[in-house]
């Protein structure tokens, strides 16, 4: 199975950086394998819990670029796929992108970011994470 490099932001503020090789947007765990840095460090597997994530974020890197300003609204033009949205989440961040597939009843559901050059390549949100979502 091919694996995604996914940065994990946990409701208690944690950030886990790693590969998930079993993720399913409808199941309630995954394994994710942490990303080590150290030359002695071994592969080191952990069992998370939807319940204790905000949500995953699919990236093309785990360093991103720490000069690049992401952009954070639409602009005339932008070809979107799905509706534009924006989900506020328990922890008061606001992220705005656009998604196919919203149903707060499910687990969670994608977001696709504004900005294509981000380092965000997509974003599972975990349902009970968020405070407030709207369409724009």
């Amino acid at each position: 199975m091919e694996t995604a490099k996914v940065v994990v932001r946990l409701i208690d503020g944690r950030v886990i950086k790693g590969y998930a090789q079993n993720f399913n947007p409808t199941r309630p765990t995954f394994h994710l394998n942490e990303e080590q840095t150290g030359a002695l460090s071994h592969n080191q597997s952990i069992l998370l819990d939807m319940k204790d994530i905000k949500a995953l974020f699919f990236v093309k890197s785990f360093e991103g670029k720490r000069e690049y300003d992401e952009r954070k609204d639409f602009r005339e033009g932008d070809r979107v796929q799905g509706r534009k949205v924006e989900v506020a989440f328990i922890d008061n961040e606001i992220i705005r992108g656009t998604t196919v597939g919203y149903d707060p009843q499910r687990l969670g559901f994608f977001l696709i970011p504004i900005d294509p050059d981000g380092n965000n390549i997509r974003i599972f949100v975990v349902s009970t994470a968020v405070k407030n979502f709207r369409f724009l």
